[in-house]
Order: structure tokens, then C-alpha cells, then sequence
């Protein structure tokens, strides 16, 4: 039966078509995927760019790659592209606007894949991907990018290569941190959780006090959906509380522990307390939706928040900051490895024009003015030391070893299945905040699960 399950997973995991953007409140089904001649078509895609300001003395190419709307990630990509075209003026670019969840990405690509599609030339990769996807991407070894990767931080390209070939450039990482309120926590007297019971208190207490005047205040909003982003959430609640990794490096099946169990019932214990009923279906623009409008306390999410958090038109401009993720004690804090690279298809008509975008779009020019604009965080060691970076988003140097020190998860003990192993977990996870399963249930039917689906794994602790 758990074969069955897992089996099904995996289809489903194949089959989704990313039809939906990221802010639905409902996980499409396998049952809701278009056929294969349904794949994204560059002819439909909007042009990202007027036309290359310089002169093309040859032949005009087309680029189509991917952008997303999360943040100010399309505004920030149409400029970039805007000055590589005229860089480069017999090169435009296209873009398919995709989804914002991983999982509707994932199976768009899988979908031209599975069609070898030259439609699409560049394509933003999860850092969990390069595993599963090694085999789809050219070597960016082979178009002059192990000089420039040496500029960026080694674990990450390390990570991006796969049986020597470096299949994606490092574009931006990410680690989960705490947005707090300065100013509330002035107002009562508190200062920043540095455990999660700290933090469940404080929430409440701000909570109860603002409801006096806003009914639509919430203590903390983090992201709850059955997706990747609660696997992140999930996965830095279980490591915080020293309950391991889900599925460790060695390939010990560790997550049917005590400390992961009761972390996981203590989060389930958030939802309709200090945290909106409706968390369980928010991903990370509904929880910034919640805070920016001044109606949180505390926030989970990535670094693209902050600036956006800054904007002039925000309620809560120049009354937050940020710190590292609590623990279940001061110090044990924990915080999802996350980031993005670019990679060049291995069907693509023009993989030289390719390399060349995926170079410039990562490089540390680029890469600084995302950091400035809409802190993202670079790749590039050098620029935690840059001034302007700093000046722009302080917590890149106050916070540095949150993001060189975060916890990977198992995506590369579990290639290629790493898909199915997080749909599973998230899953588990979903059922215990939702009320339908306990943790000690959910995570010992996960256990076996994964003992199916990884039989030369050992059960163990972390």
C-alpha cells in the first residue's frame, strides 16, 4: 500500500503542469496537467525588451527564457535583459512569465523536456534541482563559465556540478530569516525570540494587545501550504529543535524522531492562535501580503522581502528588521538552504548566445544591482564587503553566517527522487497543522514510506 503511495507521488510529481501562479490557495492535481502539446510556446511569450539599441551586423537570435512575479523579480529581470541586448544587439530576449511555486515550475520543465523543446534556452533551477536535472542542461564549463565560477561561493557551485559538469551558474541564495516588529516590541517591552516558545509568547502578547484596535492582527505568518516553501518552514523547525535533516547526508531516514515530533505539533499549535486558520494555505506573497499591510508581528520568509518591506508606499517602512530563525533553545537556530542559478538547455538552437545570458545575468555587476534593488543575495562573496550592498541591506553582513551556514535539504542523497521525497514530507507535514494526523503518526507512515522508496537506506537517529 505505502508502494502504491509513493508510486503515485511520483506520477503526480511528473504529470502537474504549471498552470496556476503561486498564490492559489489550492495544490493542483495530475488530474488538472494539459497534454504535452499544451507546452509553453516562446510565440506566446511577451518580449521582455524593445528592440537592441546598437546596430546587428549578422545574423538576429532569439532568447526565451523563464521569469517569475514574485517580489520584484520580473521588474528587476526586464532591466537586466534591457542591458544585455544592448550589449549585445543581435541577441533579443523573450520571456515565459511561470508560476511562482516550485512545484508548477518543475513540471513545466519536465514537460519540454520530456518533448526535447528548443523552445525555451535559459531556465531558472532551483538549488534542489541540479540533481534531477543534470541530464536536460549543457556543461557551462564548455562556454567559458569556470573562470567567473570561481568568483562565487564554492559550496554553491559545488552543489551546481553534477559528474564534473557545472550544469547551472549561481544566480542568488537564500536562507529563511525572522522579520520582527521594532517597533511593537518597544511598545511591550520585548525584544527579538530567540526560541520559538519566546516567540509564541511574544506574538501573543503583541496580538492581544493590538486587537484592541485592529481585529485583523496576527502574532506570526509564515508559509503553511502543501508545497516546497513548507518543507523549508518544516525543515527549519525539525533542525532547530535537533531533529535532524528529514533524510540525512549518509542516507539515514532520521525524521521519525521526538524532537521533530514535538516541534512539528508545537507549530500546529500556531495555526488559529497566533497565526491566521488560513496559513495553511499561504505561501510567501500571502504571508508578506499579511505583514506589509501592518497586521503581523513576525514574519518568516526570504530575503526578497526586505526591500519590498522598505518601499515607500509599505504601512511598515523603517519599522521592522530581521534576525535569525529561534530555536527550540537560544542559539540552535536553523535556516533552509535556498537560491536560484541559471542553466542553458541541452536542446537549445543557440547554447553559445545562451551561456553568454546566463553569464552576464550572474555576474557581480548584475548580481549587486539585485542585492541593492531588491535584496537578493548574491552568490559573490566580495559583495558582502561592498559598501553599497550594505548601505542597501545591512543584515547581508550582520547575518552573513545565517546564509553561509544554512541547512541544505536532502536533494542530493535522494537524486532524482528528491521531488517525491519533499511532496511526501510537506505532505505529513500539512496533515499535523491541519489537524487530520498527530506528528507521531504522520512521520512514522513517513518513515516507511521512504524505507519503500530508499530500500538501501537505514532507519536511524540524526
Amino acid at each position: 500500500m505505502r508502494k502504491i503511495r509513493w508510486s503515485a507521488a511520483l506520477a503526480a510529481t511528473a504529470l502537474i503542469v504549471g498552470a496556476c501562479g503561486g498564490d492559489d490557495d489550492t495544490t493542483p492535481s495530475a488530474t488538472d496537467a494539459p497534454s504535452a502539446t499544451d507546452a509553453p510556446s516562446a510565440t506566446d511569450a511577451p518580449s521582455a525588451t524593445d528592440a537592441p539599441s546598437g546596430e546587428c551586423d549578422g545574423e538576429q537570435i532569439e532568447l526565451v527564457t523563464f521569469t517569475n512575479s514574485v517580489g520584484q523579480g520580473k521588474e528587476l529581470e526586464d532591466a537586466a535583459y534591457q542591458r544585455f541586448t544592448e550589449q549585445n544587439p543581435c541577441i533579443t530576449v523573450k520571456q515565459i512569465e511561470t508560476a511562482n511555486e516550485v512545484e508548477d515550475l518543475l513540471n513545466t520543465y519536465l514537460q519540454l523536456f520530456e518533448a526535447q523543446s528548443s523552445e525555451a534556452d535559459v531556465f531558472q533551477i532551483d538549488v534542489i534541482w541540479p540533481g534531477d536535472l543534470a541530464e536536460q542542461f549543457v556543461d557551462l564549463n564548455d562556454y567559458g563559465a569556470a573562470e567567473p565560477a570561481a568568483e562565487h561561493f564554492p559550496a554553491i557551485v559545488e552543489n551546481n556540478t553534477v559528474d564534473g559538469k557545472l550544469i547551472g551558474m549561481p544566480w542568488y541564495t537564500d536562507g529563511g530569516l525572522l522579520y520582527y516588529r521594532t517597533d511593537l516590541l518597544d511598545k511591550y517591552g520585548l525584544e527579538p525570540p530567540t526560541t520559538w516558545d519566546e516567540l509564541e509568547s511574544a506574538a501573543q502578547t503583541i496580538q492581544d494587545g493590538e486587537r484592541a484596535d485592529n481585529p485583523d492582527f496576527w502574532g506570526y505568518v509564515w508559509q503553511g501550504n502543501a508545497y516546497e516553501g513548507l518543507t523549508c518552514d518544516a525543515l527549519e523547525w525539525v533542525k532547530s529543535a535537533g531533529g535532524g535533516q528529514i533524510i540525512e547526508p549518509d542516507g539515514t531516514i532520521s525524521i521519525n524522531n521526538q524532537a521533530a515530533i514535538d516541534v512539528v505539533d508545537q507549530a500546529a499549535g500556531w495555526v488559529g492562535t497566533i497565526s491566521p486558520p488560513g496559513v495553511t494555505a499561504y505561501a510567501e506573497e500571502d504571508a508578506r501580503g499579511v505583514w506589509q499591510a501592518g497586521n503581523a508581528a513576525f514574519m518568516r520568509n526570504w530575503p526578497y522581502a526586505y526591500s519590498l518591506g522598505q518601499a515607500d508606499d509599505s504601512e511598515i517602512k523603517d519599522l521592522f528588521d530581521v534576525s535569525a530563525l529561534p530555536g527550540a533553545t537560544a542559539g540552535q537556530t536553523a535556516a533552509t538552504l535556498g537560491g536560484w542559478q541559471l542553466a542553458v538547455s541541452k536542446y537549445s538552437e543557440h547554447p553559445e548566445e545562451a551561456a553568454k545570458l546566463a553569464l552576464f545575468m550572474t555576474s557581480p555587476e548584475e548580481q549587486k544591482i539585485r542585492a541593492i534593488e531588491g535584496s537578493y543575495n548574491p552568490t559573490i562573496p566580495a559583495l558582502y564587503e561592498d559598501a553599497d550592498v550594505l548601505a542597501a541591506a545591512p543584515f547581508f553582513g550582520s547575518l552573513l553566517d545565517v546564509f553561509t551556514g544554512a541547512v541544505a535539504r536532502p536533494s542530493t542523497v535522494t537524486a532524482p527522487d528528491y521531488a517525491a521525497t519533499s511532496s511526501s514530507f510537506f505532505t505529513a507535514v500539512h496533515s499535523v497543522l491541519t489537524g487530520d494526523k498527530s506528528a507521531a503518526d504522520a512521520f512514522a507512515e513517513l518513515e516507511l514510506d521512504y524505507q519503500d522508496a530508499f530500500p538501501d537506506f537505514t532507519v536511524g537517529t540524526p
